[in-house]
């Protein structure tokens, strides 16, 4: 991706600044999380079970704990830590609830949460090509967010989303015990069940109309 800047009638690279540190990135996702990606924040780096999540969020809007993990290193497997860190939040679910009551100084309870919308979101200056095609399921609750940063003090953030996949995670997991868990309790919402229901009309309003699409 290449970024100008008009001058006149010159162009003036924008040049991309990495991040040194995967620190600096966790900080800058943790103290805007809400204006990026509308979550609220509960604690940096909880540590349960010998795992420490860099970031726990909570979605107020769907009423759902989202765990926030933040890489440099691209050898890492999304699937298999995504699933190990969903597994930890449905096992351990009193002590997430814990954690977000002495946080943010709330009473929350096992009732108030909707766990079928928990989600891992992987944020990362870049993604390898195996990364990326492995979240190439319809309902895989994961995300990959990749940021940039640049000279002209900007910042862009953008979601990786699976490109017209119809396959889902169940059909390859069935030796997987964890994820087989995981999936039973966990339920990703595609577009059709979206507009499952809905009148005919509404549906051709929204898939001609890209704002409310989200594009």
């Amino acid at each position: 991706m290449l970024l100008f800047k008009i001058i006149d009638d010159n162009l003036k690279e924008i040049k991309e600044i990495p991040f040194k540190k995967e620190r600096e990135l966790h900080k800058l996702c943790e103290a805007n999380l809400e204006r990026i990606y509308g979550l609220k924040y509960v604690c940096s780096e909880f540590s349960i079970n010998n795992f420490r999540i860099d970031t726990l969020a909570y979605d107020q809007k769907n009423k759902t704990f989202i765990i926030i993990e933040y890489k440099k290193d691209k050898n890492f497997s999304v699937i298999d830590q995504g699933y190990a860190y969903l597994s930890l939040l449905l096992n351990n679910k009193a002590d997430f609830i814990l954690e977000y009551n002495e946080c943010c100084r709330d009473t929350l309870k096992r009732k108030d949460i909707d766990w079928s919308q928990s989600k891992v979101m992987f944020v990362s200056t870049s993604f390898t090509a195996y990364q990326r095609e492995s979240i190439n399921f319809k309902d895989l609750p994961m995300e990959l967010w990749e940021v940039k940063r640049f000279d002209n003090k900007t910042i862009f953030f953008n979601q990786i989303k699976p490109a017209g996949v119809k396959e889902s995670i169940n059909t390859v997991s069935r030796d997987n015990n964890d994820i087989e868990k995981v999936n039973k309790e966990i339920k990703v919402y595609t577009e059709e069940d979206h507009i499952l229901n809905v009148p005919e009309y509404m549906v051709d309003l929204y898939r001609f109309c890209p704002k409310l699409r989200g594009n």
